[in-house]
């Protein structure tokens, strides 16, 4: 039986027999996906995290079939680079604000088939969540369903998002803007993923097995979005 195929990404009508196939050798889309860091305006410290994104990468490029750019690139919203970027990563501590262009131009780079992860590192909510409803005024961010592909595309996670940080005590909870059927935007908030991707022995009081589970879901995230994106 011939491997699906696609031109440059995975449509949406091939895209859950990609899920299910990445991890068992199915041939993965042609062109490579750039994973990049949102470098952004509003005095938040959007380089938190450092170790993050290389682990991260590295574990996709392992462990699934995908091909993904060996480093992260780091780019504004204004940056021409944007449009080779798949997977971009948004992350801090404080305030995120984007400029009235910079507003147009991600609400393009989204609706066209970009992927945004937007990981809450303990003090980004209120600013996201005010800047993400001047992108989609008319898509409202809502919680994503267990259900799903985002938490079983390659790996399985039947209640959601895995706890890293502890925060303010409250559960998990990812939650997303849909572009139809495509999730195009996907927020951890009281999560800490990214804390989780760090080099082990970063945070003492992180087992080994919160760095592995924030791995699994971050492989999960870059794989949903590889396969998700529209076709051009």
């Amino acid at each position: 039986m011939r491997r699906p195929r696609v031109s440059a990404w995975a449509s949406r009508a091939t895209s859950a027999a990609l899920l299910a196939s990445l991890a068992g050798g199915a041939a993965p889309p042609p062109t490579a996906l750039v994973v990049a860091r949102l470098q952004y305006e509003g005095g938040g410290d959007w380089y938190a995290n450092p170790s993050s994104l290389p682990n991260l990468i590295a574990a996709v490029r392992q462990r699934t079939t995908l091909q993904v750019a060996p480093q992260e690139l780091r780019v504004r919203i204004g940056d021409e680079r944007l449009a080779e970027v798949g997977f971009l990563h948004l992350t801090g501590h404080g305030e995120f604000r984007l400029a009235d262009a910079e507003v147009a131009r991600l609400r393009t780079w989204l609706l066209r088939g970009g992927f945004l992860h937007a990981d809450d590192n303990y003090g980004l909510d209120a600013s996201f969540r005010r800047e993400i409803a001047r992108v989609f005024p008319d898509r409202p961010l809502v919680e994503v369903p267990l259900s799903h592909a985002v938490y079983r595309a390659v790996y399985p996670f039947p209640r959601g998002l895995p706890k890293i940080h502890e925060h303010d005590g409250k559960p998990p909870r990812g939650y997303g803007v849909f572009v139809g059927d495509r999730l195009a935007v996907f927020y951890s908030h009281e999560s800490d993923l990214g804390n989780g991707w760090e080099d082990v022995g970063t945070y003492p009081d992180d087992p080994p097995e919160k760095h592995e589970a924030a791995l699994r879901m971050g492989v999960n995230l870059v794989a949903y979005a590889a396969t998700s994106r529209l076709v051009p």
